[in-house]
């Protein structure tokens, strides 16, 4: 039996037995079996797109210097902030889906303990199946915890979602960065929200933002860029944890390409949603990154499935 479809059965028998004895939806991480994994450590050099095209998308890029940190971050635009509460429960004191992802946050930590963990991607087979959602709350989950410095990027350049969560601007974003009409600073946002209490605020107070911009049909080009392997090498020395959100990698191959800059990759799968075929070609794609596990996110108010990118999702019975 594939250890792929072991996890998401054994992640599936445990939501079904929580469901039993709570309200709550649940979100549960199963850790890929080590000899599962690809283990070896990310290059260094910065990753070179495969595309002709790439020359012309990005103009010799702006130099990304090493300086300190906290001036870095003094210099990011504050914007004000008009955060989804309902899709953001990590801001939220207490609560089932708060404790939900500070068990993943825990898991994550444990796992940097041992390997170098500092860059995540999160992504999915498909649309819908809330990669977004979970990687918006485990930014804000990492960001309250011993006020952690947190970088969390929209990586999904062709359908950006995570500022409709922040309530934050899309541009200017990750696009702009890696066509190099904009630098590292400029891209980057903080937030306040008037009138929130001191958990919106702590949770919001060490977060930084990259929207994706306006990227649209140049997203493939763009993500194979080296400017974003640039970045992220950059954003180390000023963030504790960076968290990118991506497209789906069975639909395009922007986060595959997103993937190889990172230290290691979430898969998020839907309980009662996501095919084992779906997830196993999820992580075929990502075969040449560190896939640390599944996470089975089974938020029951979910939007229904729909067309992606101008195909239509494939309809699950």
């Amino acid at each position: 039996m594939s250890k792929i479809y072991e996890a998401l059965l054994r992640a599936e028998q445990d939501r079904v037995a929580l469901s039993e004895t709570t309200d709550s939806p649940a979100l549960l991480f199963e850790p890929l079996p080590l000899e599962a994994r690809n283990t070896q450590p990310r290059s260094t050099e910065p990753q070179r797109s495969a595309s002709r095209f790439a020359s012309d998308l990005s103009p010799a890029p702006t130099a990304i210097r090493k300086s300190d940190p906290v001036a870095v971050l003094t210099k990011v635009r504050t914007y004000t902030w008009d955060p989804s509460f309902k899709q953001l429960p990590s801001l939220e004191p207490r609560g089932s889906s708060v404790e939900q992802f500070r068990s993943l946050r825990s898991r994550m930590q444990e796992f940097r303990e041992n390997h170098t963990l500092k860059s995540i991607l999160i992504s999915s087979g498909h649309p819908q199946e809330g990669k977004s959602f979970v990687a918006a709350n485990l930014a804000i989950s990492f960001a309250r915890h011993k006020a952690s410095r947190v970088l969390l990027i929209d990586g999904d350049m062709r359908r950006p979602s995570l500022h409709k969560l922040l309530g934050a601007p899309c541009d200017p974003g990750l696009s702009e960065f890696l066509s190099g009409k904009a630098d590292m600073q400029e891209v980057m946002q903080r937030g306040r929200v008037p009138g929130s209490g001191n958990q919106v605020t702590s949770g919001l107070a060490s977060l930084t933002f990259i929207a994706g911009g306006m990227g649209g049909d140049k997203a493939a080009d763009l993500s194979g860029n080296h400017r974003f392997d640039d970045l992220i090498t950059a954003a180390r020395d000023h963030f504790d944890w960076i968290i990118v959100d991506s497209s789906p990698v069975n639909l395009v191959s922007d986060g595959v390409n997103l993937a190889r800059a990172c230290d290691g990759v979430l898969l998020v799968a839907r309980g009662g949603v996501t095919k084992f075929e779906a997830a196993q070609r999820a992580l075929n794609e990502l075969k040449a990154s560190n896939v640390l596990g599944f996470v089975l996110n089974a938020v029951e108010d979910s939007p229904e499935r729909s067309g992606y990118y101008g195909y239509d999702s494939p309809t699950e019975e």
